[in-house]
């Protein structure tokens, strides 16, 4: 393994700026559209037919961004070269009818999505986001980034076993969030307080996607400064680094692929919608820049034969206090560069082509690289990569980065991996 680069203050800074931008993930695709306006991008509507120009585009649909850029030149045949990731975070969501309340507390109902660490919500500062629908079907997004809510946890006098015999959460009934006092519930109250957050007269919001989000700033951590703390690096860390890869990537000259990078909803819920990886819209979008470029049904199938994906998610580092739930000859640790993912019953995409393709992009970019594969006795979980490569037909490997606490409301990572990351995925896309 090669040297590490002098660690990069200046990308991970840029991270901690992203997270709290992007407390859902509509604000996350906002965020990265913008930075790749800025390196000139252009957004194109699907709705609109396309033409073959050149240049960097790219689609938003909900929470899900899919952007390429076709070099000057490029046949219809060109292979692609894709970045994956996923934008949604495990949280609580707010329901249809959500106010409720007892015993003089309000409270707002909420729904619990994706495999999160229920008690990472309690006893925390907690603000609402997301993204609202007007009468009209415009959207607007919304970030109420204060203190507004808080999931108590039950006092230890009244559960005397809770430190030995841990502590056990009722779905329904224990993960209400408090946000005010009040005898009477007052339906309408949170949206139409909502619609005053948003600037937006009453009865304007027709409908909304509201998440829970703490507001606990991303913070570096440690003696030493060596290390990140921040909510939902699993996996907007990745969608920082391949927004910047592919920002990159569109400077570089005689490109032999087009670029890609494609960052999913639902990923946490099993990737089954019209904005997850299951779904068409990466498939429809590279389909669409073949066809709008003259080529045919061959030109498609031989583009996408030469593709290659990087699914980029988020993996574990061993963690020191239980060192036995890890595989004994494979402990990823924090900055020790990105991990490749592998698992042989397909959880993963990686196979040994596809570890070829990761260690040369890794030595392109001079960073070190590390391989995770879970304790056999463990479930292994997974990611778009498998779903990318079965839908797709196209070559995937999975890798990331290596944290702790993943699906907490606030999770851990080396603040050198970040960068290093990025420097992998440049070297994929631009070299």
């Amino acid at each position: 393994m090669s040297t590490p680069p002098r660690f990069d203050r200046g990308h991970t800074d840029d991270l901690l700026t992203f997270l709290a931008a992007s407390p859902s993930q509509y604000h996350a695709v906002a965020n990265a559209a913008a930075r790749l306006e800025k390196a000139g991008f252009r957004q194109v509507q699907e709705t609109d037919a396309w033409d073959g120009t050149y240049g960097g585009k790219y689609v938003l649909r909900g929470g899900a961004i899919v952007a390429w850029y076709v070099p000057e030149g490029a046949a219809p045949h060109t292979p692609y070269r894709i970045v994956g990731a996923h934008t949604d975070s495990p949280n609580l969501r707010v329901k249809p009818q959500p106010d409720t309340g007892a015993y003089g507390w309000r409270q707002v109902a909420v729904e619990i999505y994706g495999g999160t660490l229920l008690n990472t919500w309690l006893d925390r500062d907690l603000g609402i986001a997301g993204r609202l629908t007007l009468k009209d079907g415009s959207h607007r997004l919304v970030n109420v980034d204060r203190p507004l809510l808080r999931v108590p946890q039950l006092a230890v006098h009244l559960d005397r076993s809770v430190n030995t015999d841990g502590l056990k959460l009722d779905r329904q009934r224990h993960l209400q969030p408090i946000w005010g006092l009040g005898d009477d519930v007052e339906e309408g109250d949170l949206i139409r307080f909502i619609e005053q957050e948003a600037g937006l007269a009453e009865g304007d919001v027709a409908g909304w996607d509201l998440m829970l989000h703490s507001v606990e700033a991303p913070a570096y951590l440690g003696r030493d400064r060596e290390l990140v703390a921040g909510p939902r690096m699993d996996n907007l860390l990745s969608v920082h680094a391949g927004t910047a890869a592919l920002a990159a990537a569109s400077a570089a000259d005689d490109l032999p692929f087009i670029p890609v990078f494609a960052a999913f909803d639902h990923e946490e819920d099993g990737s089954q919608a019209d904005t997850g990886a299951d779904g068409p819209l990466l498939g429809n979008v590279m389909e669409r820049s073949v066809f709008a470029r003259g080529g045919t049904y061959e030109d498609r199938a031989r583009a996408f034969a030469g593709t290659i994906c990087l699914s980029s998610d988020t993996g574990h580092a061993v963690h020191p206090n239980y060192a036995e739930r890890h595989d004994p000859t494979h402990h990823p640790r924090a900055n020790g560069g990105p991990i490749l993912k592998v698992n042989v019953n397909a959880r993963y995409a990686t196979d040994g082509a596809g570890r070829a393709v990761f260690a040369a992009a890794c030595e392109r970019a001079g960073v070190p690289w590390q391989t995770f594969v879970s304790n056999n006795a463990m479930p292994c979980g997974t990611t778009i990569g498998p779903i990318t490569a079965a839908r797709h037909g196209i070559q995937t490997v999975d890798i990331g980065v290596a944290i702790l606490s993943m699906h907490s409301a606030r999770e851990l990572c080396g603040a050198d991996d970040p960068h290093l990351l990025a420097a992998a995925l440049t070297a994929f896309l631009a070299e």
